[in-house]
């Protein structure tokens, strides 16, 4: 397998997924609709619903009707990302090279697309209840969306970031953010893909703990590109951590000592995967490259 080819391949397919679930641009909406959209045209890995895909089918299921909750998953993580970039936030005017939400819309209209995207991305994911999958599957891929993406997951972990801004704070903090504000949007992607596809408790238990090291690993990832990389690479102006005074594995451990973390959390994710009786050649490359991105 050529992953780099496969990768631009599949990456491709989950987007044109995605696009199929998009909102219409019409009726007095219109513009807040443009700006939702705009903020999911503008690219980007498309990570966690090719993950959930991955999963899915390597559990056995059928690609198309894991669609509803791949198209939301990445609707609930553009959410995360408009605000992120507001000015109350991270102020940031570029992402993947191309002007944020609020620079080309105006910063009310960005809140309310944030909004929006958060609110369509259930409204995309109850859609399964209109396919023939199991419903005991499809309201436990819902409960666990609910649950990783609000208070217990990536919005709580968006709250203690923002709350410790510019302030010095333990690497227990840091895990915490890490863990809620990254990691669980990924382990529910696993974990729905998982669940949709009829896994085993435990396997699905296995996804969660994979998705857990590959949001660290990914995150930490993050740390070191936002103090290495280029503009070009990057998408969008790095050096935005020390702009906000914000602690991180870099601050906290310097570049050598998190490339160190990234390879020993990788590591653990790939032993993850060794255990379980379904092999995924493309999950566990992607796993790797991940370790390595430049973007």
């Amino acid at each position: 397998m050529n992953f780099e080819k496969e990768l631009v391949k599949r990456t491709k397919e989950v987007e044109a997924i995605i696009y199929k679930f998009l909102p219409k641009e019409e009726g007095p909406a219109k513009k807040l609709v443009e700006a939702m959209n705009y903020s999911i045209k503008v690219g980007g890995k498309r990570l966690r619903p090719l993950l959930m895909r991955e999963t899915y089918q390597m559990f056995g299921g059928e690609e198309e009707k894991a669609a509803p909750f791949m198209a939301a998953i990445e609707m609930i993580h553009t959410h995360s990302l408009v605000h992120d970039d507001l000015p109350a936030l991270d102020n940031d005017r570029l992402r993947r090279g191309e002007a944020t939400t609020h620079v080309a819309y105006g910063e009310a209209e960005a809140i309310l697309a944030g909004d929006a995207l958060l609110n369509y991305g259930y409204e995309t994911a109850w859609k399964s209840f209109h396919s023939d999958l199991d419903v005991l599957k499809i309201k436990r891929a819902l409960e666990i969306l609910l649950h990783k993406t609000g208070i217990h997951g990536m919005l709580g972990g968006q709250g203690v970031d923002v709350m410790n801004d510019g302030k010095t704070i333990s690497q227990d903090t840091l895990d915490f953010i890490y863990q809620n504000k990254t990691a669980a949007l990924i382990e529910s992607s696993l974990m729905i893909g998982a669940v949709l596809a009829g896994a085993a408790p435990e396997d699905v238990k296995i996804m969660e703990q994979l998705g857990f090291y590959i949001g660290m690993a990914f995150q930490i990832q993050d740390d070191i590109l936002d103090v290495m990389a280029t503009p070009l690479t990057l998408g969008k102006i790095p050096g935005s951590d020390k702009k906000n005074n914000k602690v991180t594995y870099v601050t906290l451990k310097g570049v050598e000592g998190a490339k160190e973390e990234v390879a020993d959390i990788t590591q653990i994710a790939i032993q993850l995967l060794d255990k379980l009786p379904q092999k995924d050649e493309f999950l566990l490359e992607l796993t790797k490259y991940l370790m390595t991105r430049e973007k």
